[in-house]
């Protein structure tokens, strides 16, 4: 069964999933990911138990519906299609939905029209991504009931890394992919990654990490290339350079191939 993820996501590891597979083989436990974005790496593993967490309540929403009922988000995702503009994108922007579905539709429809699928908020926790150049709302790769097969696997939950990767043990199998941000913000990835995972959180989920292994889980991470991030994982993890295209950055003479850091 293929599974796509059904958003794109800044940081994603679609380019990376086939390397994370090998490195993963067999899981005797459960696969864990506490920053779990647009999914990637869940959907080309297919585990048969996993625990998914993101501390991002609209996106832990748009999963949790789709498990549930992924008709009834297809049929609302229809309606944006037909009706979706530039006029009908800022509207849309601007609407606050109460029903979940209406949320998670929102949320999809927002992710596949606006600019390079970021997800941004203001200070007053509104979404601020102005309109992109896509305008297809249904996709030829779209599987929603396949979706909502596999995530029926999982157990979904919207909180802190932390509390999340608490729960690994023996057998299971922790994936991190947080923000990259680095000690004194020097390696210029996305320039408001600091706000939202700041260095103190990276020496937190190194320690979380760190004990996960002790309970005898196996752990992935992948984080920015950087001295200070090796100093982090260096006495207990090993370290593999790979490489990706950034195609976030507006211009293009500011896009290029960059080096990401997975510690194993």
């Amino acid at each position: 069964m293929e599974t796509t993820p059904f958003l794109k996501w800044a940081g994603g590891k679609r380019w990376l999933s086939q390397r994370i597979l090998d490195l993963a083989g067999p899981i005797e436990g459960r696969y864990i990911e506490p920053f779990l974005g647009g999914g990637a790496v869940f959907f080309a593993l297919k585990p048969e138990r996993a625990l998914l967490s993101d501390i991002n309540a609209e996106l832990i929403n748009a999963y949790m519906v789709i498990k549930v009922d992924p008709g009834r988000v297809y049929a609302l995702l229809k309606e944006h299609q037909f009706r979706h503009s530039k006029k009908y994108y800022y509207s849309i922007r601007d609407y606050q939905p109460r029903c979940e579905y209406r949320k998670a539709a929102r949320f999809i429809y927002l992710n596949r029209t606006c600019w390079n699928g970021l997800y941004r908020v203001n200070l007053k926790g509104q979404f601020n991504v102005p309109i992109g150049t896509k305008s297809a709302v249904l996709l030829p790769t779209d599987d929603w009931d396949a979706l909502s097969t596999l995530l029926r696997s999982a157990r979904i939950v919207c909180g802190d890394f932390e509390e999340t990767i608490a729960q690994a043990v023996e057998g299971d199998l922790v994936f991190a992919d947080p923000p990259y941000t680095v000690k004194h913000n020097l390696n210029g990835f996305i320039k408001y990654n600091d706000s939202l995972f700041s260095w103190s959180d990276q020496v937190r989920l190194s320690d979380a990490l760190v004990s996960a292994r002790n309970r005898g889980a196996r752990v992935i991470v992948t984080n920015a290339n950087h001295v200070s991030i090796k100093e982090l994982y260096k006495n207990h993890f090993q370290f593999e350079t790979v490489y990706r295209a950034s195609v976030l950055a507006g211009s293009p003479t500011h896009r290029g191939r960059f080096e990401e850091l997975l510690i194993i």
